[in-house]
């Protein structure tokens, strides 16, 4: 036996310098030997004395080795004695190799499209969209809110809360919402959630069955795509014009939807706003269809010019509308808190359905986050990093004009980035690929369409977690990349045609 398992080490020690036990070395052992097929199935092994003499152990020592096979099912034992059990062939009998390739994970049909869908440097990297300044957040009055929570309602903030999630909490957003966004709605309506993205996908879960049309705007926010995607709806996409979501009269005849996505406020990635007109549109069609709307308002809060845009949910009553935020932009992404505010024929009808689907977690950071709105510091907060991306984003217009003139940029009214288009003959990705070799984030525009066109190619330009004395020099680099890969595409074109050229000749 010493052969096939070896000797034991007196005085081992794992690499962090732990003592490992000789009876947890035989068992290792022999587990090895009978996964690689040393000890086949059917093996008798020795008698517990016979085994404790030949490796110098003590016999209890062997007993408990074999107790703990016997215990995982690695071995049988009788009358007989104890022998290997018939473990699987596929990890037994012939051997395994220890260097074995793990076969490919045939993942679900569903998540094919995430695969084309490039990794992105990180929150770390410059010009990122969607990244917050996260150094000027006030982290003082944080703490101080989670000190209070910590101070009053501990330890009844360890155990389960409410599904639907703190009642402090959601009146302090239903507040905010009817007085900044134009919201109708009451404390009862908010459902908290592990973000936006668990908001989206929490509507999918309410409100549809599998293989129900679904609309999202084209180029468009990917999370909604990947939560109706995840609930095997038909993603039906509806081009972004600059008006916001310009849906044909005839797809409502055609292939009416059960939920719609927009982001009427601040369209992700255009920066379009949608027209009151499409609004009450879509509206009015989606009352006949018996449709929803999700209206995401993605960074509807940081408006830089004029006063802030209304909710489209609060244009009339009873909207069948379910209006979904977060607190990543406006506070950290870290958080993880979201919320959706359910029309209010929804809230009755919800309730046990909610009480399966989530578990009311992040209590102590709901409650402190009820506490830091009701204390004025998220409004304070809001205000000043409205005046810090105002000053950012000029001077990233005054980077992109040096740099890229002529340019067409998309957005700037709101929310922390810019989308400059690219012409089509100058691969977006390639750009972006090039560029994050060099830190900087920006996305490629094409990646965020469906069903991309020529003039879905381009740059979108974070400028929340970029300070406005670095963004020249990193719109210097980004340039410097769209030369690289327009001159690439300029000696192609110029091999193509000597190619084409030399053929003629040879005819």
């Amino acid at each position: 036996m010493i052969e096939i398992i070896g000797p034991l080490k007196q005085g081992a020690v794992t690499p962090g310098g732990k003592p490992v036990p000789l009876q947890k070395q035989l068992i290792e052992r022999l587990q090895q030997a009978i996964l690689a097929g040393r000890l086949p199935a059917g093996a008798s092994l020795p008698a517990s004395r016979l085994l404790a003499a030949e490796l110098g152990v003590s016999r209890n020592t062997v007993v408990i080795a074999y107790d703990h096979l016997l215990a995982q099912g690695y071995v049988l034992a009788d009358r007989r004695g104890t022998r290997v059990s018939p473990l699987s062939s596929h990890t037994s009998g012939a051997g395994v190799r220890q260097d074995a390739v793990a076969a490919e994970v045939a993942y679900a049909a569903r998540l094919a499209p995430f695969s084309a869908i490039a990794p992105h440097s990180g929150t770390t990297a410059v010009l990122t969209p969607g990244t917050p300044a996260l150094d000027r957040f006030p982290l003082a009055a944080w703490r101080r809110s989670l000190e209070r929570a910590m101070e009053r309602a501990l330890p009844d903030l360890l155990g389960y809360g409410v599904p639907a999630g703190e009642p402090a909490l959601r009146e302090a957003i239903a507040t905010h919402l009817r007085m900044a966004r134009g919201v109708r709605c009451d404390g009862s309506q908010v459902v908290i959630t592990e973000g936006a993205q668990e908001a989206l996908n929490l509507c999918v879960s309410l409100l549809t069955n599998p293989g129900d049309v679904a609309w999202v705007e084209d180029p468009g926010y990917r999370g909604a795509k990947a939560a109706f995607n995840l609930g095997d709806l038909k993603t039906v996409p509806m081009r972004v014009d600059q008006e916001g979501m310009a849906v044909p009269p005839e797809a409502w005849r055609d292939g009416p939807p059960k939920l719609i996505y927009t982001s009427p406020a601040h369209q992700y990635p255009t920066g379009a706003v949608l027209s009151v007109a499409r609004r009450l549109e879509l509206i009015a069609q989606a009352r006949r269809a018996g449709a929803w709307l999700i209206e995401d308002d993605y960074d509807g809060e940081f408006r830089h010019t004029g006063e802030p845009i209304a909710s489209m949910q609060g244009l009339v009553p009873d909207a069948p509308v379910l209006y979904v935020g977060s607190f990543s932009k406006t506070m950290f992404p870290a958080l993880r808190i979201g919320f959706v505010v359910l029309p209010r024929s929804m809230v009755a009808q919800t309730q046990i359905a909610l009480q399966e689907l989530l578990r009311g977690g992040h209590r102590l950071e709901q409650v402190a986050l009820a506490n830091f709105i009701e204390a004025g510091e998220f409004g304070r907060h809001l205000g000043r990093m409205r005046r810090l991306y105002r000053e950012r984003q000029q001077a990233l217009r005054e980077a992109l004009a040096v740099h890229f003139e002529p340019a067409q940029i998309l957005g700037g009214n709101c929310g922390m980035h810019l989308t400059l288009r690219l012409p089509p003959d100058i691969s977006d990705r390639a750009v972006v690929e090039l560029a994050q070799q060099q830190r900087i984030n920006a996305r490629a525009l094409s990646g965020f369409a469906l069903q991309p066109c020529d003039e879905d190619n381009g740059l979108v330009i974070g400028y929340g977690n970029t300070p406005a004395e670095q963004i020249a020099a990193a719109v210097g680099t980004l340039a410097l990349c769209v030369s690289e890969v327009a001159g690439a595409a300029r000696g192609g074109r110029r091999g193509v045609k000597a190619t084409e050229h030399a053929s003629r000749s040879n005819q």
